[in-house]
């Protein structure tokens, strides 16, 4: 029974520092990049293409 205990303070001690983790990361601004998702959606297929377009013409050569 005891061993229960101990695993629970250590897991209560794991989620602490996790929790002081993602405190810190937020307070530095690590999440605040609100515009690079909203615009990498658009240009993805393009690079896609340029992509595939560059490996076609090197093979018709």
């Amino acid at each position: 029974m005891s061993v229960i205990y101990i695993l629970l303070a250590i897991s209560i001690i794991v989620a602490i520092v996790f929790f002081i983790a993602f405190i810190v990361a937020v307070k530095r601004g690590q999440f605040d990049d609100s515009y690079t998702p909203s615009v990498r959606m658009l240009f993805e297929d393009e690079l896609i293409k340029d992509k595939s377009n560059k490996t076609i013409l090197t093979k018709e050569e």
